[in-house]
């Protein structure tokens, strides 16, 4: 079991992410470290990236595809 240097997480969670010792005791070790940890999720979508989606995914111009009916203009 991994032991935890609490006296650095205190400091950490207290003055580092500015919670309040309620919320920083009611967290869960591995939430704390959650919020502790840097964020390295994936980069956003470049507009290259999002054209490339459009290309491999591209609306569907018939409404009929979706389940509607096409109106009729009988005028």
């Amino acid at each position: 079991m991994a032991t935890f240097d609490w006296p650095a997480l205190r400091m950490a969670g207290l003055r580092g992410l500015g919670l309040t010792p309620d919320v920083f005791w009611g967290l869960t070790p591995v939430e704390l470290m959650v919020m502790l940890r840097p964020h390295h999720g994936p980069e956003a979508l470049s507009r290259a990236g999002f054209e490339a989606l459009m290309q491999s995914y591209p609306d569907l111009q018939d409404s009929a595809a979706f389940g509607q009916a096409k109106e009729c203009d009988d005028g």
